[in-house]
């Protein structure tokens, strides 16, 4: 019996001081994307090592940044011109190669479109299994993520070498941006130039309001306000609260506003600590990417309408009576 225990807790260490992980930067060469202290933060819920992939072209400053980050062991920085775009053709070989040379049992990104994008690839490269949107860790190989829009929450264990993983950021808190002395190492250098796809532009819309993932306070606005005119109301109650504008997908299939402001389950997750719905009915698709905010507060004139249920604040109202009413008082 104590030789068993003994070779039990002898594997046990083995395995802790096996674990690594691989976040994959979320950046735009000068600063990062805040979903990746996110990220940082659930693998150091992991446990071992954690290592940081920075790909870009001039990409100094955002490993200068992750340097300092509280948690994170090493940077690994690749700059090549096959990165401009941050494709997943060209970031992919990228990872696996990174994956060959230091053995590493996960690999995370956030549950971004750039996270999405890119480690599905890479687990089929890999040939296992990507596990999504996790919400939390329970282990080094045991894992909780939402289902059936958010209506159920899955606890999964998995058996693959190498676990690939995105992380929904709004269930982790950011890591640290000081007290960190991570070393910075390049990577491997290759060719990771790809005849799939060529980069060849972007158009980023330019707002003075929060970036809606990051935001403390959120408008958001439904159908009910009839019209992509009517969003002005909204963004005057924003300016109030320095919040920013979001939308449910009934309002963006509309066209009332463009897409990057679509909240819910095939949109952005948020969890801010203010999350006020206008017009909104409260179709899980849409619960599915807010349900999570500290404070909801909900203005709708149908007291049937779903969101009431989620919402800790409800105003039975019209919308085009008590938005300018609120805004006016504030």
């Amino acid at each position: 019996m104590f030789a068993s225990n003994t070779r039990n807790l002898m594997r046990s260490s083995f395995l802790q001081r096996c674990k690594s992980t691989l976040v994959v930067a979320e950046h735009n060469n000068e600063a990062l994307n805040p979903i990746t202290l996110n990220t940082i933060s659930a693998a150091k819920k992991i446990g071992g090592d954690v290592t940081v992939l920075v790909a870009g072209t001039k990409c100094g400053p955002a490993s200068e940044a992750l340097s300092k980050v509280e948690g994170v062991t090493k940077i690994l920085v690749a700059e090549n011109a096959a990165f401009k775009g941050f494709t997943s053709e060209s970031l992919t070989p990228l990872i696996v190669a990174a994956q060959a040379q230091f053995k590493y049992t996960h690999i995370l990104a956030g549950a971004s479109a750039f996270g999405k994008n890119v480690l599905p690839r890479v687990a089929a490269k890999l040939d296992v299994s990507p596990i999504s949107e996790v919400i939390d860790i329970k282990s080094e190989d045991t894992f909780v993520r939402t289902i059936y829009a958010g209506n159920a929450i899955l606890t999964l264990k998995s058996k693959d070498a190498v676990k690939v993983i995105t992380v929904r950021g709004t269930n982790f808190q950011p890591a640290a941006t000081s007290g960190g002395s991570g070393t910075i190492e390049q990577a491997a250098a290759g060719d990771y130039a790809s005849s799939l796809s060529e980069f060849v532009s972007q158009e980023l819309t330019k707002s003075d309001r929060p970036e809606l993932t990051g935001a403390k306070v959120i408008i958001s606005g439904g159908r009910g306000l009839k019209s992509g005119d009517n969003f002005k109301l909204l963004y005057d109650l924003a300016d109030k609260f320095g919040a920013a504008v979001g939308a449910s997908r009934a309002a963006v299939d509309a066209g009332f506003v463009p897409n990057d402001l679509q909240i819910g389950q095939t949109g952005k997750i948020v969890a801010p600590d203010l999350y006020i719905a206008v017009g909104i009915s409260g179709a899980i698709q849409h619960l599915a990417g807010m349900k999570d905010s500290k404070t909801i507060v909900a203005i709708n004139k149908d007291p049937e309408a779903p969101i009431f249920q989620v919402a800790d604040i409800g105003i039975v109202a019209d919308l085009f009576k008590a938005v300018p009413e609120l805004t006016g008082k504030l």
